[in-house]
C-alpha cells in the first residue's frame, strides 16, 4: 500500500507481507476496527481495557474547549516569563519534551526546559540556566503522587519562597493532574497560577494530546489547535467505517504486531532531524504497553544507521520522514535497507505540525498491536514492581540514615562491579580472568541472535555523556549484530523499564552508577536526591535480578567522564 503525505508506505516489508495482508484481512472480518471505537475490552484481554479510552475522543473534547489552553499562553507571553521548567516524568514530560526539541522556541514567549531526573548535577543544571523571578514551573503528574515530580516541586518551590516570599511563590507554578489528586490538594493550598486536570481514563503514556502535552504547549507558543486539527484527521483516518487496510492507524499496529510475533519484535525507529526527538515520545508507548506477559516490540531510538553487518533478522525499521527537511543520508541508507532485504515501513510528514496526527496514529496503532499480541496494552505492571522497590529503600534510609550496604564483586581501575549471586558465578565461570575487563567482556559475550543491549545509565543526561555512551553501543551493535538501547534513569523506568522487566528475557543490560560530585537536599525529606537516584538504581536493579535478567552493574565513582573513558576503552580493546 503506498499513500500520500501522512498515510505511510507499507511496499519495503519484504517477507511480511503476505502475514500482514492475512492479518489485515482477519481484522477487517471480525470488524476489529469497530470493537476498538466501542471500547470491547475482550478485544485484548477482557479485563480493564475499556476504562483506559478516553483518549479517542479527547481531541473533540479539547478543540470545544480551546478558552483554558488559550488563556495559558496569553499568561506565559504577557506575564515576561522567559522560561518554562516543567517537573514530571514519562508520559507526563516525554510529549512536552518532544514539543520543545521539535518547534524550539516561539517569539515573544518563554523557553520550556524538562526536568525528568532525580540525578543531583541535573537537578542543579536546570536550575543554573534559570532566572527564577522569570520563571514559570509546571507541575505535572496524573497520580499526583509520583515520587519525582513531587520532589522536584518540593525543591522548586522552596527556592521560589526563598527569593519571592511565601504570598506570591504560587503565582508561579501550574499544576496539571487527575481530579482530586494529592497535587490538587498542595495547588490549590499554595495558590497555584492554574490548575488543569487530566482526564481519570487516560494514561499517561496517551495522554500527549491531552492537557500534559497541550498546556506545556500552548505556554510556549506553539499553535495547538492547529495541531489538535492535525490529530482530529488522522482520529478520521482511523475511523471504524475505514477498512483496514487504508486505516493508517490499524495498518501500523497490525504490522507492528505482526512483526512482533514472527521474531521482528525490534521497532529501529529512523527520523528526520527536524522531528528525531519523536523517539523519546515513541520509546514510552510502544515499550510501557506491549512490553510484559513475556512478549515485547522493543523500541530502538537513536541508533545511528550501521553498515551491512550491523543488523540481525530481528528488527522492524520505521522510517518517519519530514518532507519539507529530508536528509538525503538517510533516505539512501534507508532505501539500502530495503534492498538488502530488511522489512521497512515509511511514514512521510508533511510539516512539523503533522507529529499531533503521529500521536493519534501511534496511540491507536499501539492498542492495535496489543490485540494482535494478545496483550493489556494500557497497564505497567513492572514499573510498579520498580516503583516499591525504590520506597523500600528510601523508607529504609529515613529509618536508619543510609541505604542497606553492598558490596561489589569486582574493583579495579577506578571502577566496581555489582551483581546477584546468579550472574556473579556465571561471569565468573565466563571471565577466565578477574578484571573489570574481562567481566565485562565476558557480559557482553552473552549476548546472540535476537537479544538486545540495554545501556541503563543513572548518570547527568548531557551531550558529553551521551556521546560516549552512544560511542559504546555503536561498537557492540556493529560487533554483535544486536539491536541496542541506552536510557538515562530514573526516566526510563517509566518508559522502556517495563519491557525491560516484563518483555522476553531477551536483554543484556549494563546499569551504570555513580558517586555524586554534589548532592542536594529535598527540602522537608531526610534525603538527598543522590539518595533517591541510588534507591531508584537498586529497585531496577533488584527487579531485574528478580526476573532472571542478564545484568551488570557498573560504578563509576564520582568522575563520571573518567569512568565512561575506562567504560569505552575496555569495549574497544574487547572487540578489536
Amino acid at each position: 500500500m503506498s499513500g500520500g503525505v501522512g498515510s505511510g508506505n507499507f511496499d519495503g516489508l519484504g517477507d511480511l507481507t503476505p502475514e500482514v495482508d492475512a492479518a489485515l484481512e482477519a481484522w477487517q472480518q471480525a470488524d476489529n476496527t469497530r470493537r476498538l471505537w466501542d471500547r470491547d475490552a475482550s478485544l485484548w484481554t477482557g479485563q480493564d481495557e475499556a476504562d483506559w479510552l478516553g483518549w479517542l475522543d479527547i481531541i473533540e473534547g479539547q478543540l470545544s474547549h480551546m478558552e483554558p489552553l488559550n488563556s495559558a499562553a496569553e499568561a506565559a507571553r504577557v506575564e515576561g516569563f522567559t522560561d518554562i521548567l516543567l517537573l514530571g516524568m514519562g508520559g507526563s514530560s516525554l510529549c512536552p519534551e518532544v514539543l520543545r526539541m521539535t518547534f524550539g522556541t516561539a517569539s515573544g514567549f518563554p523557553d520550556l526546559h524538562v526536568l525528568d531526573s532525580t540525578d543531583p548535577a541535573q537537578v542543579k543544571a536546570f536550575e543554573k540556566q534559570l532566572d527564577l523571578e522569570r520563571s514559570v514551573f509546571i507541575v505535572s503528574s496524573k497520580s499526583g503522587s509520583t515520587l519525582e515530580p513531587n520532589i522536584f516541586f518540593e525543591y522548586f518551590f522552596d527556592r521560589v519562597k526563598e527569593r519571592l516570599g511565601e504570598e506570591t511563590a504560587g503565582d508561579h507554578f501550574i499544576a496539571i493532574t487527575d481530579p482530586d489528586s494529592r497535587l490538587q490538594r498542595v495547588a490549590e493550598r499554595e495558590r497555584f497560577r492554574f490548575i488543569f486536570h487530566g482526564i481519570p481514563s487516560i494514561g499517561g503514556r496517551y495522554s500527549a494530546l491531552s492537557d500534559f502535552g497541550m498546556v506545556p504547549g500552548a505556554a510556549m507558543g506553539i499553535d495547538v489547535e492547529h495541531l489538535l486539527l492535525q490529530a482530529r484527521s488522522m482520529a478520521q483516518a482511523c475511523a471504524p467505517d475505514v477498512s483496514a487496510a487504508e486505516n493508517p492507524g490499524v495498518r501500523l499496529g497490525v504490522t507492528l504486531g505482526v512483526a512482533g510475533k514472527l521474531g521482528r519484535d525490534k521497532v529501529t525507529l529512523i527520523a528526520s532531524p527536524g522531528i528525531a526527538d519523536l523517539g523519546a515520545w515513541l520509546e514510552q508507548l510502544l515499550a510501557e504497553s506491549t512490553g510484559k506477559d513475556g512478549v515485547a516490540l522493543i523500541p530502538v531510538d537513536r541508533e545511528a544507521l550501521g553498515g551491512s553487518g550491523a543488523y540481525g533478522d530481528d528488527r522492524l525499521f520505521v522510517y518517519l520522514r519530514l518532507a519539507d527537511e529530508a536528509d538525503a543520508g538517510q533516505d539512501e541508507s534507508v532505501d539500502w535497507l530495503e534492498e538488502s532485504g530488511h522489512p521497512v515501513i515509511r511514514i512521510e510528514l508533511e510539516d512539523r505540525y503533522a507529529i499531533g496526527g503521529e500521536f493519534f496514529r501511534w496511540e491507536f496503532a499501539t492498542a492495535v498491536a496489543g490485540s494482535i499480541l494478545g496483550i493489556n496494552p494500557f497497564n505497567q505492571p513492572d514499573v510498579e514492581a520498580s516503583k516499591i522497590g525504590a520506597r523500600s529503600l528510601t523508607d529504609a534510609y529515613e529509618e536508619t540514615g543510609a541505604l542497606p550496604a553492598e558490596t561489589p564483586i569486582l574493583e579495579g581501575d577506578g571502577l566496581e562491579l555489582y551483581t546477584d549471586e546468579r550472574n556473579a558465578k556465571e561471569l565468573a565461570a565466563a571471565a577466565g580472568d578477574k578484571s573489570i575487563a574481562a567481566y565485562l567482556k565476558a557480559h557482553l559475550d552473552r549476548l546472540g541472535a535476537g537479544d538486545y543491549l540495554g545501556l541503563l545509565a543513572y548518570i547527568e543526561m548531557n551531550d558529553a555523556h551521551e556521546a560516549r555512551l552512544q560511542s559504546v553501543r555503536h561498537r557492540v551493535r556493529d560487533v554483535k549484530r544486536v539491536a541496542t538501547c541506552l536510557g538515562f534513569g530514573p526516566r526510563f523506568l517509566h518508559s522502556t523499564g517495563q519491557a525491560y522487566k516484563g518483555g522476553p528475557n531477551t536483554g543484556v543490560f549494563l546499569q551504570i552508577t555513580c558517586d555524586d560530585a554534589a548532592d542536594i537536599q529535598v527540602p522537608g525529606r531526610s534525603y538527598t536526591f543522590g539518595v533517591v537516584k541510588s534507591a531508584q538504581a537498586r529497585g531496577d536493579f533488584d527487579v531485574l535480578s528478580e526476573r532472571g535478567r542478564r545484568a551488570l552493574r557498573l560504578h563509576l565513582g564520582a568522575d563520571v567522564d573518567a569512568g565512561l573513558d575506562v567504560l569505552r576503552q575496555i569495549v574497544d580493546a574487547a572487540y578489536d
